[in-house]
């Protein structure tokens, strides 16, 4: 993603833009993906950036919150930021980390309990887990 496709994603989403977020969504929006925060940071180090892990974290939450990018957690220490924000589900590979695309159409959710007094569903996100060679997405 350019540079000013970026500045437009953050018009859009109401972000002010900062070198230090430019770089991280650079790296984040390039393609659709999912990234942990630490290979983001990663990322950034291999292309000589000084940006801080600090600044890293508080630009993906920002990124969350705002809806430019979708926080998705797969276990209690492991949270992705999806660059693809449309509903969608996951497989998460136990062995390599990998968090792979389902798309929405292909899980059907029936029987939900019925929700308590003033509880409205907002979404429904399934999250797979196992093991087994690295796969490509299948959205």
């Amino acid at each position: 993603m350019q540079r000013t496709d970026i500045l437009a994603e953050f018009d859009r989403h109401g972000i002010l833009p900062t070198p230090q977020r430019i770089e991280v969504a650079g790296i984040l929006l390039e393609k659709p993906q999912h990234l942990s925060a630490e290979q983001i940071i990663d990322r950034l180090r291999v292309q000589g950036s000084g940006v801080s892990k600090a600044t890293v974290y508080n630009s993906l939450k920002l990124f969350g919150e705002r809806g430019l990018v979708k926080e998705c957690v797969v276990d209690p220490e492991r949270l992705f930021y999806d660059s693809t924000t449309e509903p969608h589900h996951h497989f998460y590979n136990l062995d390599t980390g990998e968090l792979t695309d389902i798309p929405l159409p292909s899980i059907e959710v029936t029987g939900l309990p019925k929700p308590p007094k003033d509880f409205h569903l907002d979404s429904i996100e399934v999250v797979i887990k196992g093991r087994g060679a690295p796969s490509k997405d299948l959205a």
